[in-house]
């Protein structure tokens, strides 16, 4: 049901091949598709279609236009499958580092365009998913460095042990119905206010 619920963005300037895509799509009962053939403006088109999926479709993109799409890629944060008609490695290699979910050299046919298409979604929600992963990660590391940073500055201010510390802290979260980690923040933050030395 959700591949067949998807709104599809098809960019192509040539309408012969921009309708190949469009059949092969139509074909596996996507219905729920939209056909630009301009790229100017397309990040406001972009805005407006809200699409699920970005198919992009380049016959003899220059170097300016590659990178267009590569920086566009990078801001949209969605599936995004690219058909070149040639391509050399740089590009290749620009391609996966802007995000393209599948970036395909002299591949447009028919029939091919719905696998690459699943292929394109796949890869983009599970890289989604490994850079959501990673920032959780990333987040946690941050708490816990500012929840060691609070207790320092708790036993250092208020002669208290570490266990003792990380209590307070724990209790004002719990009275003030916030985060651990938010009240270490504040802590923080008070203590850098109030001179240095304190948060050190």
């Amino acid at each position: 049901m959700a591949s067949r619920s998807l709104a599809i963005l098809v960019i192509d300037e040539n309408r012969i091949r921009a309708s190949i895509i469009e059949a092969g799509l139509r074909e596996t009962g996507h219905d729920k598709i939209t056909v630009v053939h301009d790229i100017t403006g397309i990040a406001r088109t972009i805005a407006e279609v809200n699409p699920d999926v970005i198919v992009i479709d380049l016959e003899n993109p220059n170097r300016d236009m590659l990178e267009n799409m590569f920086q566009l890629s990078r801001a949209v944060k969605r599936p995004i499958a690219m058909f070149v008609d040639r391509s050399d490695r740089a590009s290749i290699e620009a391609a996966v580092e802007a995000g393209v979910s599948a970036y395909v050299v002299d591949g447009l046919k028919q029939e091919r365009v719905k696998p690459i298409l699943d292929m394109a979604i796949s890869r983009f929600n599970a890289f989604s998913r490994l850079a959501r992963e990673l920032e959780e990660v990333r987040s946690e590391l941050e708490n816990r460095k500012l929840i060691e940073r609070a207790k320092g500055i708790l036993m250092k201010s208020r002669g208290l042990s570490e266990e003792a510390a990380y209590a307070l802290l724990r209790k004002t979260a719990m009275n003030q119905n916030r985060r651990i980690a938010d009240i270490a923040q504040s802590l923080v933050t008070a203590a850098g206010l109030l001179g240095p030395g304190e948060d050190q």
